[in-house]
């Protein structure tokens, strides 16, 4: 089994470390990463300035690939290019702090992910809930089980799984929970502030006020201590507006 590792936390990351650790005993893994952090990049494309791979040892020993990009560029290059034979699994992760809600939409760690499934390659992200104390070796011990359940279980073409895991003790996790997007933001505030030299700057903040989360949704399952799984898909249409606006008089703005 050919598997390919990345994440927007960066290539250095104790967490990609210990996921390649565990991920071996599955197949061959080839890390290929950012060569510094990369979180809230979206689905960046690079395509204005050229993109360096180097590789990257550690302990003198070969580890992965780190590149000057993206995310998603990372597994572009990764699939077009660096790996010799195509990824049967792409693994995104493990990212340091939830993706659940809106901020799916912001993380780097998704929409690698997301590119992987339209390259064709089954594929995951796996974020745990941040602390200072993340329990990566459990947290890499499940992302490996959800990697062997997708070598008998098919995911529908275009569709990817989204995995955030609480961050409490692993015993007490109650269990899993599939779950759905929590479709709802304003969850954010500013924080304004004043420079030494007189200058106002911003900084982007969660909103204290705890949010009400309601059941069956990805943050509602972390809340509750549940480690949920979201299934998602590129395809952005709202397939349910289609016919309705083929009945919207266009042509006579033409």
């Amino acid at each position: 089994m050919e598997i390919l590792l990345t994440n927007d936390d960066g290539i250095y990351t104790p967490a990609i470390a210990k996921l390649k650790q565990v991920a071996q005993k599955l197949g061959n893994v080839t890390v290929v990463a950012p060569d510094a952090e990369q979180s809230g990049v979206s689905h960046t494309i690079t395509f204005n300035r050229p993109i360096i791979a180097r590789k990257v040892f550690i302990d003198n020993e070969f580890f992965g690939y780190g590149i000057s990009g993206s995310p998603a560029d990372c597994v572009k290059l990764a699939v077009r290019e660096l790996m010799k034979k195509p990824p049967d699994l792409i693994i995104s992760g493990i990212n340091m702090g939830a993706n659940i809600g809106i901020n799916i939409l912001h993380s780097g760690t998704v929409a690698a992910a997301i590119e992987g499934s339209i390259l064709g390659a089954p594929s995951f992200a796996v974020s745990i809930e941040y602390s200072d104390m993340p329990d990566i070796e459990n947290a890499s011990r499940f992302a490996v089980y959800v990697a062997s359940l997708l070598k008998t279980r098919k995911l529908p073409k275009g569709s990817l799984l989204n995995i955030n895991i609480p961050s409490i003790p692993w015993h007490d996790i109650k269990g899993v929970k599939v779950t759905k997007q929590r479709a709802l933001g304003g969850d954010e505030r500013f924080d304004k502030h004043t420079d030494p030299n007189g200058q106002t700057f911003y900084w982007l903040a969660n909103d204290p006020k705890r949010p009400e989360f309601e059941e069956g949704t990805d943050a509602k399952a972390i809340m509750d201590g549940f480690i949920s799984i979201t299934p998602l898909r590129f395809d952005l249409t709202n397939h349910g507006m289609l016919d309705d606006l083929c009945g919207w008089d266009w042509d006579a703005g033409v």
